[in-house]
């Protein structure tokens, strides 16, 4: 399968390296105008993702969107008498500041990276400026807006219903989805905060998955063995995330690069083309990242 990314001379104004294979883009930035497109990335900066960094805190305004080309974001909720909850996750399928396109410019949850990755930083008053002057734009982050929104009121009627196992396999699903390899670093301590109950809930969970060798653990080192299986094992949540991502994104699907082999290369016209070998045991995810080979 051949994918269309973005003329290398663009992205290298943007600050990316001038190596094809590492070329990644975000969906969001893909599926706009090509004028708008553009604008976002001349405007903004490569930076890298370090995991435990916090980019934005409750209630203090955003002073810069990310748009991230790899890696993980969770959106927390904080309290005083508990460890973070996880609620939502970004990757290269989002935005962290989408709320900038409804009037909000300061969020209600903690945003921290926790799958290390890259992203590209832009200001938050230049993203003002570009929805004022984009409309399409406007459009996308509204519409990624409403996924968020049903990803939280997914993941609070998850946590309600549905045991332990099944939540965890949703998790590490969204997890795996937005990983830019193979495997992952995640704890158990980390995994029973974000899942809101306690390390032995986990542990055993964890245990049941490796048991059905549907994944292995080793010191933090997740690996997902049959993601088929994992799938099987999760809630219908994930699923339903899928398919509410899909609808509002629809016209987005020829940026779909699912699988597991990445090889790059350059057409006449000067646009990194990314060649991606199939992964039969994967099934269709809006948000997957290509893998890199180790």
């Amino acid at each position: 399968m051949l994918l269309p990314f973005l003329n290398a001379d663009v992205l290298r104004e943007a600050g990316f390296s001038s190596n094809a294979g590492a070329y990644r883009i975000n969906q969001l930035i893909a599926s706009l105008p090509v004028k708008e497109r553009q604008r976002i990335l001349q405007s903004g900066k490569s930076v890298e993702l370090a995991a435990g960094t916090i980019l934005s805190e409750v209630d203090e305004p955003f002073k810069y969107a990310y748009f991230p080309l790899s890696g993980q974001i969770s959106m927390v909720a904080v309290t005083s008498d508990h460890q973070p909850l996880g609620l939502a996750m970004i990757g290269r399928e989002g935005l962290l500041g989408a709320t900038l396109a409804l009037g909000i410019n300061s969020p209600r949850m903690r945003a921290v990276v926790h799958v290390s990755g890259s992203a590209l930083r832009v200001s938050a008053p230049q993203i003002r400026r570009m929805l004022r002057e984009g409309p399409a734009l406007l459009n996308t982050l509204q519409r990624y807006s409403y996924v968020v929104m049903g990803q939280l009121l997914r993941t609070a009627a998850c946590n309600s219903f549905h045991d332990v196992e099944m939540r965890l396999a949703r998790w590490l699903l969204m997890t795996d989805d937005r990983a830019p390899s193979e495997g992952f670093l995640l704890t158990h301590q980390l995994l029973a905060d974000l899942l809101g109950v306690q390390r032995s809930a986990v542990t055993i969970a964890a245990g049941k998955l490796q048991r059905k060798k549907l994944i292995s653990y080793a010191r933090g080192h997740i690996n997902i063995l049959s993601r088929r299986g994992l799938e099987d094992a999760a809630c219908e949540c994930y699923e339903i995330q899928v398919r509410d991502h899909e609808r509002q994104f629809a016209h987005q699907q020829k940026y779909k690069d699912k699988g597991a082999g990445v090889s790059a290369s350059h057409s006449e016209n000067g646009a990194a083309v990314v060649t991606v070998a199939d992964r039969s045991d994967r099934r269709s995810s809006p948000w997957s990242m290509p893998r890199q080979n180790h």
